[in-house]
């Protein structure tokens, strides 16, 4: 067992599920949270992980992490995640584990190993100009046997480093590239437009196998989102699972957990999109929690550690093949309007059968809402659990359009 996890990033849900396992930890974030950490008596090292210099540096933050005795470094949220990296190659005396956790921050070296590994991709390249990015799409085009006067070819940019959605953008023509894309986005990724059923995997890896695999199934990216999967994708269970362990494989991942996102075909085809390493969006950890009754939180944590036994992970994940009988979903809301005064719950969703709670916070005054970059950050969750994964679909298709905020 792990003498101390080093916990980089601020997530109080994940500090409690420590706290009550009562394993050492030590939270490793910006000093803004030490006051709290300190008023609470959180463990606590205040760092700057924005920055990176002779002073502010993995070998700096190791020094500073001794008297915890810290020996395994979890990443919490993105822009810690190759100070992990930097961390356990320390820790493990291993410079590959540096190298690993760069897979997971460079999108276009991401794509690259995907490929040589043998996984489905749509084409990318690395563009640093507007001409770059119209002579890609001109050559998606031609391998696409556009004729003229057709609709071009979809193309997707997206930031190199950034989280899921932040930066991304959807160009569909020539015209788009000059009236959406500004200097600001280069350099990036570009990459042509998957086709394809949208779900994402949770996948606990312990000494490069998988423990346990989750499938979340999106009924619209960003926006709502189900666990356990739907029929349709159960059924692809088997053949998901083989494609998550040959990505384990490809990119070497020996602990921790991934969350990988996939396109499936109506013709069995599986495409890779993207993936991360660190705790995903939409609260899917705190649905899988719910599903399969256990503390997902605190076993991504666990499964950094390269000396948990296989009884000790056993004792931490559900049965092997259990299948849970009821599903659990959430909306996350965002305000439809540019200016907002007051909340509005319908009654229809307070005698809905399905429906749990919800995370909703009146404003207190009139507000405007600002633009938000990806899908920034939402307002609250309308939070459903039944037993039909069809009637989960409607539910969340039907309350992503509903104005909450007037």
């Amino acid at each position: 067992m792990a003498k101390c996890f080093a916990l980089l990033g601020w997530s109080l849900p994940v500090i409690e599920s420590m706290q009550k396992l009562q394993k050492p930890f030590v939270v490793v974030s910006f000093p803004d949270f030490e006051a709290y950490a300190k008023e609470h008596d959180i463990p606590f090292v205040a760092y700057q992980f924005d920055e990176w210099s002779d002073t502010s540096n993995s070998l700096d933050l190791q020094e500073k992490l001794k008297p915890f005795n810290a020996d395994v470094a979890v990443p919490l949220f993105e822009e810690t995640v190759e100070w992990a990296g930097a961390l356990n190659s320390i820790f493990r005396d291993d410079p590959r584990v540096l190298n690993r956790a760069f897979l997971f921050r460079n999108k276009a070296m991401m794509k690259r190993k995907a490929l040589i590994g043998g996984l489905r991709v749509g084409l990318f390249e690395e563009v640093y100009s507007k001409g770059q990015l119209s002579s890609f799409m001109k050559r998606l085009n031609e391998a696409n046997l556009q004729l003229p006067n057709e609709e071009d070819s979809w193309v997707h940019i997206k930031p190199f480093a950034a989280a899921g959605t932040v930066g991304h953008k959807l160009l569909k023509s020539q015209q788009d590239i000059d009236e959406k894309v500004e200097d600001g986005d280069f350099p990036c990724l570009a990459e042509s437009h998957l086709s394809g059923r949208e779900f994402s995997c949770e996948a606990y890896v312990h000494k490069g196998k998988i423990r346990f695999l989750n499938i979340t199934e999106y009924v619209k990216l960003g926006y709502s989102n189900f666990v356990p999967e739907g029929n349709y994708l159960a059924s692809k269970r088997d053949m998901i699972h083989r494609h998550m362990q040959k990505l384990v494989d490809i990119f070497g991942i020996e602990y921790g957990m991934i969350h990988p996102e996939w396109f499936l075909t109506e013709n069995d085809e599986m495409s890779f999109g993207e993936v991360a390493c660190r705790i995903p969006g939409g609260h899917i950890l705190e649905l899988v929690s719910k599903a399969y009754s256990f503390d997902a939180l605190a076993a991504f944590v666990l499964c950094h550690d390269p000396d948990m036994t296989d009884e000790e992970l056993d004792g931490i994940f559900p049965p092997k093949g259990e299948k849970p009988e009821i599903y659990f979903g959430n909306v996350m809301i965002y305000p439809q309007k540019q200016q907002i005064s007051k909340l509005e719950i319908p009654e229809e969703l307070i005698e809905e059968p399905y429906f749990i709670d919800h995370t909703l916070v009146p404003p207190l005054t009139t507000q405007k809402i600002s633009s938000r970059d990806g899908f920034g950050n939402h307002f609250g969750t309308i939070n459903f659990k039944g037993e039909d994964p069809e009637r989960m679909t409607e539910l969340l298709k039907h309350y992503e359009s509903v104005d909450f905020y007037v």
